[in-house]
């Protein structure tokens, strides 16, 4: 957890919520509000320490999957869940892309927007804050129906991907060693950690990938796309990142043709 406060504030919070749920055969005699610790640890599937440590605020580290237990004996509701996760510093497993992510700073918005060639930022969980109309129609299905859509969770599980990028496993295995060395600054982001947390459950070629270790940094190159309406289309990348904010990349594709 993150630090002191935020830790009396998640105490508070799971001490309250486990004080107004009624216990099963409620026995009017008791003395203790709501469940007892041990009764809320069974409820959970976890230690009634964990539970106790967790209200006294104490300096420790349940992992993702243990709140997930919590905030299910404690039956929260989406908001509650949400800010439990928040307070102690962990990404919800249920679903990693949920959030929103990190909006795009003024000046990558700015620039994105002003680029006519297809152009995208890609904040540190590689979720696509800002795309431009040509980017949004050369990545087919990347941003149908999502409010988030993660340049990760696309190239490895949409089947669209697949169709347009000619030489998947290549650029794929390039693409998730790009974001390794972006991964090395962004280990206290609990949405980066669940980002890949969830693609090594859901993508075999990821997790191979992601076990071999390789580590490039992101240059230019031709990219090619088999675009459904388009053809083969042969672009030249280049990639630039914010001086404000380093973990924020700016990717644009220059058409081939167009260069002298």
């Amino acid at each position: 957890m993150r630090n002191e406060e935020q830790r009396r504030l998640l105490g508070a919070f799971v001490r309250t919520r486990r004080e107004s749920m009624t216990p099963e055969g409620h026995d009017r005699r008791r003395r203790t509000p709501g469940l007892r610790r041990e009764e809320l640890a069974a409820r959970a599937a976890i230690g009634t320490t964990w539970v106790a440590w967790i209200e006294q605020g104490r300096d420790v580290r349940p992992s993702a999957e243990t709140l997930a237990r919590l905030a299910s004996g404690l039956s929260l509701s989406a908001a509650e869940r949400d800010y439990l996760f928040s307070l102690a510093g962990r990404h919800d497993p249920v679903d990693p892309f949920a959030d929103a992510g990190q909006a795009a700073p003024p000046a990558i918005a700015a620039l994105v927007g002003e680029i006519a060639w297809p152009c995208y930022a890609l904040d540190p969980a590689w979720t696509l804050c800002a795309a431009n109309p040509a980017a949004r129609q050369l990545f087919v299905g990347l941003f149908e129906d999502d409010p988030a859509p993660n340049l990760l969770r696309y190239v490895f599980t949409h089947p669209a991907a697949r169709a347009l990028l000619p030489d998947w496993n290549a650029r794929a295995g390039r693409l998730l060693a790009e974001f390794r060395r972006d991964y090395s600054h962004g280990l206290a982001d609990p949405r980066v950690q669940g980002v890949v947390h969830w693609l090594q459950e859901q993508s075999p070629e990821f997790r191979e990938s992601w076990n071999a270790q390789t580590v490039l940094a992101r240059e230019g190159g031709t990219r090619s796309f088999r675009h459904p309406d388009r053809g083969l289309l042969h672009f030249t990348q280049h990639t630039l990142a914010d001086v404000e904010r380093g973990d924020f990349r700016v990717v644009f594709l220059q058409p081939a043709e167009t260069r002298g």
